[in-house]
């Protein structure tokens, strides 16, 4: 099997564990494979293994937020295709979100700069939608970072409150909130 066949276990189980307690024994356990041909897949180990979660992020980010944000429309109905593409992410809310797990404990030194790419990717893709419909370049960047704010800390509260509630209205408002002028 492909290397690739194994990423939607390791995703689960780091949305689950985090890095640290995302063990070998657990992550075994949960592919089917032993610790040998773990390392026969990923021979750096867990940091490989997030490595290529982050490398499958990237891309997902790439043909799923950055495509829905590039494509033809208005900045109301790009924004609104953003949305319904994280929330696909993030299970309506119920999953919390994998590069904010990845900036905690011995993961960050590790990985911060890959998180960092992912972010500022984001944000300034919102941005450029924002600035093509007439907002000022440094409001637009404001109001992409504003986005990742909202959309991050309410998957922080969803989990918290084990409601996925706060993410739904978040997604919901915020194509709304970035474009309003002002």
């Amino acid at each position: 099997m492909p290397k690739q066949t194994y990423i939607p276990y390791l995703i689960q189980l780091f949305r689950q564990y985090g890095y640290d307690g995302a063990t070998l024994s657990k992550i075994s356990e949960a592919t089917g494979l032993g610790k040998a041909s773990l390392y026969h897949y990923f021979p750096g180990g867990k940091d490989e293994m997030v490595e290529a979660v982050l490398d499958f992020l990237q891309l997902w980010l790439g043909e799923n937020i950055l495509e829905a944000l590039r494509s033809e429309g208005d900045a109301l109905t790009r924004l609104r295709r953003m949305c319904d593409r994280l929330s696909e992410l993030y299970e309506g809310g119920d999953q919390p979100c994998l590069s904010a797990i990845f900036l905690l404990g011995s993961a960050r030194d590790v990985f911060h700069s890959k998180v960092e790419t992912l972010f500022r990717a984001w944000i300034d893709a919102i941005a450029t939608v924002l600035i093509e419909d007439g907002m000022d370049e440094e409001l637009a960047k404001y109001r992409g970072e504003d986005a990742a704010i909202a959309i991050q800390g309410s998957l922080i509260l969803s989990q918290g409150l084990n409601d996925p509630s706060p993410f739904k209205r978040v997604i919901q408002n915020l194509p709304t909130q970035l474009i309003q002028k002002g």
